[in-house]
């Protein structure tokens, strides 16, 4: 009888394990899953006139319209508050009014525009200015400095603005290698963003600065008039409302009443 009840309660313990198996393979789990996010609508930009120039000769070194959902896709949220509107007022008069999408291509064109003054839009481009103001070492590569790709910026840069570049990767590379970490674009577009960033929401400066970290962007340099011939393709959608004629009119002759 005794060895029976042993019986009795293992067989009893094994059904009841199986019943709560059972249960466990039936009832779903559930997982709190994170939405999302949802990627910024893009928008095409204009080309600009050095871009327009190498589409009629064919010259493919230019600037890819990829690169344009590239930045506004990737766009710090800060560029596009009230601050940021103060900083561009002269190149895009109503920035403030443009929905986000508006002025995400506002920035996507203005970086184009500064590739093409600063690169002629060749991604590869690899040069050493002898500017006092940049032919210095370059703490990260102990050369003196070279100004690499679409913004021309330097390996040292990835220390100061966080960028990501790679100089004991690219060291064993050619120069002018676009497997070069400071040469790809996505790169060179990103470390472009922190540093417009670092320049406008930061220091709470404007686009065009004497101080700013690109020549392009300092009045009364040259590379700043090549910048602003750049410019004149910028969207529509800054420019004010003009005027119709019928306005100005009626506005003169109530005057004349």
């Amino acid at each position: 009888m005794k060895g029976r009840g042993m019986s009795r309660f293992l067989l009893l313990t094994l059904n009841s394990l199986l019943a709560l198996t059972a249960c466990s393979r039936s009832t779903p789990h559930t997982t709190n899953s994170a939405p999302a996010q949802q990627q910024p609508q893009t928008k095409p930009t204009p080309p600009t006139p050095i871009a327009e120039k190498k589409a009629e000769l064919g010259n493919p070194n230019t600037w890819d319209p990829a690169w344009d959902a590239l930045i506004e896709k990737s766009l710090p949220p800060e560029l596009l508050s009230a601050q940021a509107a103060r900083a561009v007022r002269p190149w895009c008069p109503r920035f403030a009014e443009l929905s986000d999408t508006d002025k995400r291509a506002f920035w996507a064109y203005t970086f184009q525009a500064l590739a093409a003054a600063e690169a002629g839009l060749n991604a590869t481009s690899n040069v050493h200015h002898t500017a006092a103001a940049v032919n210095k070492v370059d703490p990260e590569t102990h050369h003196l400095s070279r100004q690499a790709g679409l913004l021309q910026l330097k390996y040292e840069d990835a220390q100061r603005y966080n960028c990501p570049f790679d100089y004991a990767a690219d060291r064993h590379l050619p120069e002018h290698d676009p497997n070069r970490t400071i040469l790809q674009p996505q790169r060179n577009l990103a470390c472009g963003l922190n540093i417009m960033q670092d320049q406008i929401i930061t220091q709470n400066k404007p686009l065009a600065t004497r101080t700013s970290y690109w020549a392009t962007l300092q009045p009364g340099t040259a590379g700043y008039r090549v910048f602003r011939k750049q410019m004149i393709n910028a969207p529509a959608d800054c420019r004010p409302a003009r005027r119709t004629r019928t306005a100005s009119h009626s506005h003169t002759a109530s005057h004349a009443r």
